[in-house]
This record gives C-alpha cells, structure tokens and sequence, in this order.
C-alpha cells in the first residue's frame, strides 16, 4: 500500500512541474551589483517556455478582476491586453500558444501567484539566461533578435532556441518580467534606497559593469530600469517560478 502511494505522489509530483525545470543553484557574476562579485543563486524550478496567450487567457476567465474592462488603471496601462480581440477572446493577433504580452508587471505577478509560484528575480533569470544553447552565440541570438522589429503576431513560445537548462526562448522571442525589476539599478545606499544610481547608465554605466562587452545585458538592464509596474508593452511577457 505505501509502495502504492510513493508511487501517486510521484506521478502527481510530476505532474505538478511537467512544464518546469529544476535549476540548480550556484554562484555567477552579475552584470551589475555586489561590486562585480560573485552572488549566490539558490536552487529552484522555471517555467520551460513563457506564459501564453491560452493559459492567461484561461487565468481571466477564472479571475475577472484582471480582464481588460475591469482591471484597475493603478494595475495596468490603457494598452493592457489590446492585441486580443476581445476580453474573454484571443483573435487572429494573439495564437493560442504564442506568448502572452501587453501585460503588467501585477497582472504577472498575481497569475504566477495563482499557480502557487511567483515571478523569477533578476538574478535568478539572468543566471539561467547565461547558460549557452547548444549550437549557438548567445549573444549573438540576442543581438540579432534585437535588429528585427517586433511581428505583428508573436510566434509559438516552443519556437525559439533551448538553452543548456532545457529552457526555451529566454532569449529571441520577448523581454520578460522579472520580480524585482525595478531594483536593477538601484544605489545600494541606505540614505537613497529606490534611487537609480546614475552611474549605471549610457557611457559610464560600462565602468561599473563586470563584463563591458556585454551588451545585450546592458539592454536588458537598460529596459528594466525604464519600467513602471503597470507598464504594458507589446514584446513583453513572463515566465513563473518557485
């Protein structure tokens, strides 16, 4: 009988992260912060592929409170959720299994919340996004698919290249929030806690960061810092974690 039920909490354990991976902790060098040192990143599981436009959708249904008439101008931007066709409909700009975007940073948070999850943070995200994808410049992925305007319809999230980690399309398809995206850039400094450091930006960010050629990194950070969290933005989406 205990056999029995070992092996259905494994199924249902299995179940539960098909659609994750496990991501085991280490220490890396972010691109900024910590003084260029070395930060730990503790173990934890990540969406395999961004949020869709299927399963957010399934998400409004089931929480109304988050669909385009009644969600909060406080929460989400006028442009929140546009490219769907109406609020309980996806339509041709938005394939069921292209990622979803035109979402705010508390319209992410409270779904990755309602699956028991919550949002990646910068270093957890970036740390996964370093890893290599087999057969291919990372940076140059990215570089490239910074070159290109963003399509009129996004393509499936099993679409772009899978790094190392077995994660797909961290790079290539959306930016991505992450949970403490406007903490990025911050000074560090008691007296001036939530201020941008100044330093971080254009010429004389590159003085400060731990790899100066990176430069799709500096994009990425470049981007979270210019955010507001009710911002909705038609290549940027999410994955969750936990």
């Amino acid at each position: 009988m205990r056999t029995i039920v070992a092996f259905l909490l494994i199924l249902i354990h299995c179940a539960a992260t098909a659609d994750q991976v496990n991501i085991k902790g280490g220490v890396f060098t972010p691109l900024y912060g910590s003084a260029k040192k070395p930060v730990k990143v503790d173990s934890f599981s990540m969406d395999v592929a961004p949020v869709t436009n299927a399963e957010f959708l399934k998400f409004v249904n089931s929480h109304p409170e988050w669909s385009k008439p009644s969600v909060s101008p406080l929460f989400a931007e006028a442009e929140y959720l546009h490219h769907w066709s109406s609020p309980t409909e996806l339509g041709p700009s938005a394939i069921p299994d292209g990622p979803v975007v035109n979402v705010s940073w508390f319209a992410a948070k409270a779904f990755c919340v309602s699956k028991g999850m919550r949002l990646p943070t910068v270093n957890e995200w970036e740390y996964v996004a370093s890893r290599p994808i087999p057969g291919a410049d990372v940076r140059k992925v990215i570089l490239d698919w910074y070159s290109v305007p963003t399509p009129d319809v996004l393509p499936s999230v099993k679409s772009g290249l899978k790094n190392s980690s077995g994660v797909i399309s961290l790079h290539g398809l959306i930016w991505e929030w992450t949970l403490d995206f406007n903490s990025a850039m911050v000074t560090g400094e008691s007296r001036a806690d939530g201020s941008l450091d100044k330093s971080l930006f254009c010429g004389a960010g590159s003085a400060s960061a731990a790899d100066k050629s990176d430069y799709a990194a500096f994009l990425r950070f470049g981007l979270r810092s210019s955010l507001k969290a009710n911002y909705t933005v038609n290549n940027l989406g999410f994955r969750c974690v936990k």
